[in-house]
């Protein structure tokens, strides 16, 4: 078993591998092209397109591991299905369930490998590839608003002009009410710059008190402001929240909460982050049934395009789903568990099909 077991992940993991490296540079290439439009644009250089795409690339391994280990296991098995591999390892005893118990030990490597690049891989660089491309470019943070970022800090509602890539805010504004929401003092500061044992470090700031029939100004050379709001949890801000790790979803997500603010999507990338690399064995138990097939003219080609289009429902599928959680309110958990569970009963059913058949 332990000879077989080895076969069958080398035939797999190389296959996988292969796929994915294929896949890497096909998405690389129309990574690049997107670039193309901002190549020569403030300041923007071929250079800074190339170390860009780099840069996003461990993203993009995350994104495909699920289906590059289904192309690769199909590609595997229906290759040893082709040379009457298959058939001989079933007449000597290995059944359904002993196959699938080895392709989930190989799958196990694979779902260690999704979440370490999703949680500690992906994450930086896809930080690191935002920040490289607004350096470059001379950009702030892109926000929503002419007025720039707004956010809530328990009583307080900042108003941010501008944040660098570094993650210096410029132009702030803070109002600041009462236990009865009146409006107790607005502060405006030139600058503000995080330090890590007293908090934000405000400049020229020129604050307004608001007192019973009166208002007065103070001007005030520096200010500290300890808050929630450190700069990893502005950080979401330039990066997605299906690209953040876990630890930076569950900070964003408890000072939403504490501030009574919406956080639907944020808890459906959390559970989608926790779920996502066990897809792989979704993957790998779909592939399965392909590989009881004996076609010998074309078989493969064509077990490859449909496992392709099986991947390409799979990631389109979850992107829905996430979609219609945040538009309906579901709960978190269902909308991230949806596109695997709906994967899972489809290759039970053609296991079962294959099994009676």
């Amino acid at each position: 078993m332990h000879t077989l077991r080895r076969y069958i992940a080398r035939e797999v993991i190389g296959a996988t591998l292969m796929v994915l490296l294929a896949f890497l540079g096909l998405f690389a290439f129309f990574d690049f092209i997107n670039e193309l439009d901002s190549i020569g644009k403030d300041g923007y250089q071929l250079h800074h397109a190339l170390i860009y795409v780099a840069l996003i690339l461990p993203g993009r391994v995350y994104e495909l591991m699920p289906i590059a280990v289904l192309i690769g296991t199909l590609f595997a098995l229906t290759t040893l299905a082709r040379h009457s591999e298959i058939t001989v390892m079933r007449a000597s005893g290995l059944s359904t369930a002993r196959l699938l118990g080895l392709l989930s030990f190989i799958g196990v490597l694979f779902v260690a490998l999704t979440f370490v690049f999703g949680e500690y891989v992906a994450p930086p660089a896809e930080k690191a590839a935002q920040q490289w491309r607004l350096t470059a470019t001379g950009s702030t943070v892109s926000n929503e608003l002419r007025s720039g970022l707004w956010v809530r800090d328990g009583r307080r509602f900042i108003n941010v002009h501008t944040l660098t890539p570094e993650r210096t805010m410029i132009g702030v504004r803070i109002y600041e009410f009462d236990d009865a929401l009146a409006l107790r003092t607005i502060s405006y500061a030139q600058r503000g710059e995080y330090k890590a044992d007293v908090g934000w470090q405000l400049s020229d700031i020129a604050q307004t008190v608001f007192e019973d029939d009166r208002t007065r100004i103070e001007r005030l050379p520096t200010l500290s402001w300890a808050s929630e709001l450190t700069p990893e949890v502005l950080s979401v801000l330039m990066v997605t929240p299906e690209r953040m790790s876990v630890t930076t979803l569950y900070t964003y997500l408890r000072h939403l909460a504490d501030n009574n603010q919406q956080t639907d999507r944020y808890e459906i990338a959390l559970w989608k982050k926790i779920v996502y690399p066990f897809a792989v064995l979704v993957m790998m138990a779909l592939a399965l049934p392909f590989g009881y097939s004996h076609d010998r003219m074309g078989g493969v080609s064509v077990k490859v395009f449909a496992g392709i289009m099986l991947g390409v429902a799979f990631h389109l599928l979850n992107g829905l789903f996430s979609n219609l959680g945040v538009i309906n309110a579901w709960p978190p958990v269902i909308a991230a568990l949806a596109p695997s569970a709906l994967f899972l009963l489809a290759a039970a059913g053609m296991l079962y099909w294959v099994e009676r058949r």
